[in-house]
């Protein structure tokens, strides 16, 4: 597998109930803005489909079965090579990157928008436009993965010690 491309979550906001951030590609040493991003609430102990995982690089390779390859092959057509899975995090299974619009769609995924509330208060975060974003975003990361190069991409906690 050769050198290819390398994603970055800046997570800039975490709540009771979800993490707001932002997702880069930092291919080259250049930060180019991808999207903004969702997921669950950091906690200390882990629950299941609640908790974001925990920061640090992991590899990203297309998940080709399960429930959500087959609705996204449908919805999405030849666009779609395969989900985009997180792979070896700690503690967590079948980590993807997909659409969504709160926290009780990312089950510890990571869903992407192109627009984003804060989630302060009693506002659980809210991210809109995550299907336009998603076609924006996939199609080059898929081609990198299918031509052999390898796909990381980095959580990084701008939010709080942790």
């Amino acid at each position: 597998m050769t050198r290819g491309m390398e994603l970055e979550v800046l997570r800039f906001s975490s709540q009771k109930d979800s993490t707001n951030g932002l997702l880069f590609d930092v291919t080259g040493g250049k930060r180019k803005f991808l999207c903004y991003t969702l997921e669950g609430e950091h906690r200390e102990e882990k629950v299941a489909g609640e908790t974001r995982i925990p920061a640090g690089t992991y590899r990203i390779t297309l998940r080709t079965t399960g429930g959500f390859h087959g609705r996204y092959l449908k919805k999405y057509g030849d666009m779609h090579k395969g989900m985009l899975w997180v792979r070896d995090v700690p503690g967590f299974e079948y980590i993807l990157i997909h659409t969504g619009n709160t926290d009780e769609h990312t089950a510890g995924c990571l869903i992407v928008g192109d627009s984003q509330q804060a989630n302060f208060g009693d506002s659980d975060g809210f991210i809109g436009s995550s299907g336009n974003a998603y076609k924006r975003i996939y199609p080059a990361i898929a081609a990198a993965l299918e031509a052999g190069e390898s796909v990381s991409i980095s959580y990084r906690n701008f939010d709080f010690v942790g």
